[in-house]
């Protein structure tokens, strides 16, 4: 019996050491198993564990950045990165159509300046001044600068623009002056006793307009009551108004009127006003009136010849050398 049951009891102790065994080779078993699932996982999360890992490191550099104090590495990255960042690429200012566009041209007047019955084509800015256009003209005609006179439509004023004198294309303009020739032709010493000698001869070969017989008729009527005052021993440029209070040789009254703008010289009466183009006018002579030196008798020739002169009387004394500049184009020395 004892050993019957000790018999037992072996192979019940067998049994459950069997199953012990058993069910420990299953639990290994199972760790296993979940061992290789989890190494096949774990790729996965590493992936994921990395990328938060970046993402955090990222934001660790970030915050590092901002919390270095100055002069740090870190506030040197941080310069850098803001440095970078600020750099924007220069833009160059477009280009205006101004700028680009050609400079516009001046605008330019053609004239015809009248100078010794010679006419001169000449083209000048609008907006420069008469002194330009003196200088200007100075290397056309030869006549200095400071000798010219130019007239339109009165006395031409240095400082003046053309286009505040109202200067338009083919508007005529006189030119009075003398060139350094002339000037020194006239200046030119004479020997002693022959100017006298030849006035002398001139006085008894001639005797005074106001003494011959076709002009003393009219100077008898005496001095018209509407004539202009008369200054003598004193030179005064055209006026403004026509020169009016005259008599013709017919003793009619005559005004004349200078149209320097087209270059005539207008003789006007009760019956008709005759408009004498400058250039065909050969001389201009006078002479004082005995008695009346405030007042001259003047003469126009029209043509060739003596015979053609148109006489005036009674013409103010201070006008007459202005007339003969306007009408001869050159400044007269008698």
């Amino acid at each position: 019996m004892d050993e019957s049951t000790n018999s037992n009891d072996e192979q019940a102790m067998s049994t459950t050491t069997s199953s012990s065994t058993s069910s420990e080779q299953k639990s290994e078993e199972e760790k296993s198993n979940v061992q290789e699932t989890n190494k096949q996982s774990e790729p996965v999360a590493m992936v994921t564990q990395e990328g938060d890992a970046s993402t955090s490191e990222s934001a660790d550099t970030t915050e590092t950045v901002a919390s270095a104090p100055d002069g740090s590495p870190g506030a040197a990255a941080a310069s850098s990165q803001s440095e970078g960042a600020s750099e924007t690429p220069s833009v160059e200012p477009a280009t205006t159509d101004s700028q680009n566009s050609p400079s516009v041209p001046k605008e330019t007047v053609n004239m015809k300046v009248m100078y010794n019955k010679k006419r001169h084509d000449v083209e000048f800015d609008l907006d420069g001044t008469v002194s330009g256009l003196k200088a200007h003209i100075e290397t056309i005609t030869g006549v200095p600068q400071a000798m010219q006179k130019l007239m339109f439509k009165g006395l031409m004023k240095d400082d003046k623009t053309l286009r505040e004198l109202k200067v338009t294309n083919s508007a005529k303009l006189m030119l009075v002056g003398s060139t350094i020739t002339d000037v020194l032709e006239v200046t030119k010493p004479v020997p002693k006793g022959a100017a006298a000698e030849k006035e002398a001869q001139a006085a008894a070969a001639k005797e005074p307009l106001c003494k011959q017989k076709q002009h003393k008729k009219v100077l008898d009527k005496g001095k018209p009551e509407d004539a202009m005052p008369g200054i003598k021993k004193r030179q005064d440029p055209l006026p403004t108004v026509p020169i009016s209070g005259m008599y013709n040789k017919n003793g009619g009254k005559v005004r004349l009127t200078f149209k320097l703008e087209v270059d005539q010289l207008w003789i006007g009466t009760k019956e008709r006003t005759e408009k004498v183009p400058m250039t065909s006018i050969k001389n201009v002579v006078s002479e004082p009136i005995e008695g009346h030196e405030e007042y001259h008798l003047l003469a126009i020739q029209l043509g060739p010849t003596e015979a053609s002169r148109y006489w005036l009387y009674w013409v103010p004394a201070q006008y007459t050398t202005a007339i003969k500049d306007a009408i001869l184009g050159k400044w007269q020395y008698f």
